[in-house]
C-alpha cells in the first residue's frame, strides 16, 4: 500500500461525486426540454450510462479469457444495485415509487432475472440466448419512451425544476454534461477500485475475496453516486428508475451482446447457480412487494436490504476463505434469517392490501351516501 493507492481512493470518490452531479443535472435538462420524464430519463438514459463499468469490464474479461468474472460481475452488480444501492438511497430519504415502475419496470427486471437463470441451467448464456436478452432490452426500452412521452403529454405533466440558485442550461450544454458525466464516474469507478485492490492485497485480503466484493460494489459506484446525487436534488423518480433500469441493462446488454459478439456464449460456474444467483433472483422478487406497499421504500426497509447485502458478503467472504464459522452461519441465514425475513414481507403486503381494501370501500360508502 502507498500513499498513491489512498490518492486513487480519494480522486475516485471526488470523480464519483462530481459525475453523479453532471450526469443529473444534464439529465433532468434534458427531461425538461424534450418533455420526457425523469422516470423514463433515469431508467434509460442514466441506466445505459451508469452500466458502462460492468459492460467495460464484461467485455474485457470475456477478451481475455476470464469469461467466469463477466458472468458474476453482471450477478453481483444486480445484487449490490438492488440491496447496497437501494438500501443506502432509502436511508438517505424514503424513496417514492411511481406506479408505472411497479406495474410494468420491475416486473420486466423479474422477467429477464427470470430468463437468464434459466438460460444459465445448461451451464452457458449462447448467442441466441443473448439475442432474447438484448431483444428484451430493446423492447423495454421503446415502450418506456412510448409511455414516458404520452404521460408527460397530459395535463398534469410539469416540468423538473431545478434548485432555485441554478440557471437554466440549454440542451447542448445538458448533453455535454451527460457525456461529461459518464466520462467521470468510470474514470471515478476505475480509480477507486484499483486503489482499493491495492489496499486490500496490502493488508493480506485473497485476490477471490476482492474480485467478489471490491470489484462488484466498485463497478456498481456509478449508480449509487447517480442516484444519492438524485435524491439530494429532489429527483427520486431518476434514483430508483437508475437502479431497476441499470438491472435491466446490465443483462440485456451487459451480458446479452458479448454472449453475441463471443460466438460460444458465456459459461457459466456451478458455484453461481447454487448461490449467487438465486440470491440475484430472491433479491428482484423481494423489490415488488416492498415497492407495491404503498409504492415508497421507506427507512427500515433500505435497512433490511443493506443488512442483507452485509450478511452476503460476509457469507462470501467465510466461505471462500474457509472460515471454520461459514457452516454456522449459513444455518443462521437458512433457518432463522430468511423465515423471518419472509414473513416480514407477507405481513407488511397483507397489511398494506388490507389498507388498499379499507380505503377502497370507505370511498365506495362515500359515493353511496352522496348519490343518496
Amino acid at each position: 500500500m502507498t500513499a498513491l493507492d489512498i490518492i486513487f481512493v480519494v480522486a475516485g470518490l471526488a470523480l464519483l461525486t462530481f459525475g453523479g452531479e453532471a450526469l443529473v443535472r444534464g439529465a433532468s435538462t434534458i427531461a425538461s426540454k424534450l418533455r420526457i420524464s425523469p422516470l423514463v430519463i433515469g431508467l434509460v438514459v442514466v441506466s445505459a450510462a451508469t452500466s458502462a463499468p460492468e459492460f467495460a469490464v464484461t467485455v474485457g474479461s470475456v477478451a481475455s479469457g476470464e469469461p467466469d468474472l463477466a458472468i458474476g460481475n453482471v450477478i453481483g452488480s444486480n445484487i449490490a444495485n438492488i440491496l447496497l444501492i437501494l438500501g443506502i438511497a432509502a436511508l438517505v430519504s424514503p424513496l417514492v415509487i411511481k406506479r408505472q415502475l411497479v406495474r410494468f419496470d420491475i416486473p420486466v427486471m423479474l422477467g429477464l432475472t427470470g430468463l437468464m437463470v434459466l438460460f444459465s441451467l445448461d451451464g452457458v448464456i449462447s448467442a441466441a440466448d443473448g439475442i432474447v436478452l438484448f431483444a428484451l432490452l430493446a423492447v423495454h426500452t421503446l415502450i418506456s419512451f412510448v409511455v414516458g412521452k404520452k404521460a408527460t403529454n397530459q395535463d398534469d405533466y410539469s416540468p423538473v425544476e431545478l434548485p432555485l440558485n441554478t440557471k437554466p442550461i440549454n440542451v447542448f450544454f445538458a448533453i455535454g454534461l451527460l457525456v461529461a458525466g459518464v466520462g467521470l464516474l468510470v474514470a471515478g469507478s476505475q480509480l477507486l477500485v484499483a486503489g482499493a485492490v491495492n489496499i486490500a492485497t496490502a493488508l493480506g485480503v485473497s485476490s477471490l475475496v476482492i474480485g467478489l466484493t471490491v470489484v462488484a460494489i466498485g463497478t456498481s459506484l456509478p449508480e449509487l453516486a447517480t442516484s444519492v446525487v438524485a435524491i439530494a436534488r429532489g429527483e427520486t423518480d431518476m434514483a430508483v428508475g437508475n437502479v431497476v433500469g441499470s438491472n435491466i441493462f446490465n443483462i440485456g446488454l451487459v451480458l446479452g451482446v458479448p454472449s453475441i459478439i463471443f460466438g460460444e456464449g458465456l459459461p457459466v460456474i456451478a458455484s453461481a447457480l447454487a448461490i449467487d444467483a438465486p440470491l440475484m433472483m430472491a433479491a428482484a422478487i423481494a423489490l415488488l412487494p416492498i415497492a407495491f406497499t404503498g409504492f415508497k421504500v421507506q427507512r427500515w426497509e433500505g435497512a433490511l436490504f443493506l443488512s442483507l447485502y452485509v450478511a452476503y458478503v460476509v457469507f462470501l467472504v467465510l466461505d471462500n476463505t474457509g472460515h471454520e464459522a461459514t457452516a454456522g452461519f449459513a444455518t443462521i441465514m437458512i433457518w432463522f434469517v430468511a423465515p423471518l425475513l419472509a414473513a416480514t414481507l407477507i405481513a407488511v403486503t397483507a397489511y398494506e392490501f388490507g389498507l388498499i381494501r379499507a380505503r377502497r370501500e370507505l370511498r365506495l360508502a362515500e359515493m353511496n351516501s352522496e348519490s343518496d
